[in-house]
């Protein structure tokens, strides 16, 4: 959140943080740099060891939405901002759980006296096979008591991520139904999305190569073509072929104007009428069964989602409201379906989201699984 204060990042760990606090808990989020210039800017559009842009900005959304005075970030440097290291020090060693959304072991030094430690993983096949390498170059995994992943399939027998040798239990992103406004909106049917041409390098495993978004958009380029449903991407990432997009009638934006804050972010879904989009190579070929977190606040906001399927189509109600698509005939036959009827597809999205992914399901679930 501090390092890179964008409106879809800061959502995605909002929903976590006001989801266990509505359900009684005593939360905090804590954060350290990560790695050299690993702060980003939006306004300056840098790169650089500076938080303070990050730090203003979250600490005023945390306490927004009762935290205040329940963070801490962590510099370069090794200052405290927020709760300070004797604060932080004495909240792992009193603390029932710690969730690791990320940091792949940067506080476990601090957590090793904490009562349970746990990785929620949010990129799976990715994360997997990231272990995989470090595992055979001899490169010590750092030790969690349970794992957690958004990927619903990871263990299942046919599926062919691996596991690392490790017991993966399932998460579906949560989302607050209170933070998103839920109404119906359609002018000119324009449907969106948020999204990273590339988001990180391509991966290797058993001899095959998985990439990102730009590999599985070339499936459904022509889309444009075949729809009388206006199709926009606030698109973020290097090398973007934006003439390309724009030759078969793709509507771009920048999707850091979008995203420059959480506000932003949730004001560009609200004014969708739905939201279309591929999903990263790797999930796709991997058939992870990842569910995106953004297109659960697309859900929560009363907007019919089209998501190419990465098989969670097997977890959740797909038909209406939410649509699995394979192929581009069946990308346009969903669209097709949604526009014909929008009020119906339009309130089952907001059934869905209630029904699956409500921070009241998905995190009572999964602190009932975990005993605490």
């Amino acid at each position: 959140m501090f390092r890179y204060p964008l409106g879809g990042m800061l959502s995605w760990v909002l929903q976590y943080l006001t989801g266990f606090i509505k359900l009684g808990y005593d939360v905090y989020f804590v954060e350290k740099y990560g790695y050299p210039n690993s702060c980003y800017n939006p306004v300056r559009e840098i790169m650089s060891n500076d938080c303070s842009y990050g730090i203003r900005i979250v600490s005023k959304l945390l306490e927004n939405h009762g935290l205040s005075g329940k963070w801490c970030f962590m510099d370069i440097k090794g200052n405290y901002y927020g709760l300070s290291k004797r604060e932080i020090d004495n909240l792992f060693k009193n603390s029932d759980l710690f969730i690791d959304m990320g940091t792949h072991g940067a506080w476990m030094k601090e957590a090793c006296d904490t009562k349970l430690t746990l990785l929620l993983d949010g990129e799976p096949g990715y994360t997997q096979i990231k272990m995989m390498h470090n595992i055979n170059n001899g490169d010590p995994l750092p030790q969690y008591d349970l794992y957690y992943t958004t990927g619903y399939n990871i263990g299942q027998k046919a599926n062919p991520t691996p596991t690392a040798g490790l017991s993966w239990n399932h998460i579906f992103h949560p989302v607050d139904m209170q933070l998103f406004t839920n109404y119906m909106y359609k002018p000119n049917f324009k449907f969106t999305t948020i999204m990273n041409w590339t988001s990180h390098d391509p991966i290797n495993y058993n001899g095959k190569t998985y990439g990102q978004k730009n590999i599985e958009f070339r499936k459904i380029a022509q889309l444009p073509t075949r729809v009388e449903a206006e199709l926009e991407l606030a698109i973020s990432g290097k090398k973007i072929p934006i003439d390309w997009l724009k030759k078969y009638g793709w509507q771009i934006r920048k999707g850091k104007e979008v995203t420059r804050t959480f506000d932003t972010f949730r004001n560009y879904i609200a004014r969708s009428s739905g939201e279309f989009s591929i999903c990263k190579n790797i999930f796709v070929e991997q058939q992870t069964g990842w569910f995106s977190d953004k297109s659960a606040a697309y859900l929560a906001s009363s907007k019919p989602v089209i998501l190419q399927d990465t098989g969670f189509s097997q977890h959740l109600p797909c038909g209406e409201g939410l649509f699995a698509f394979t192929n581009l005939e069946e990308a346009v036959q969903a669209l097709e379906r949604v526009c014909s009827d929008y009020e119906k597809h339009s309130k089952q999205a907001l059934e869905i989201a209630h029904e699956y992914l409500s921070t009241d399901r998905v995190l009572k679930k999964f602190i009932s699984e975990i005993g605490i």
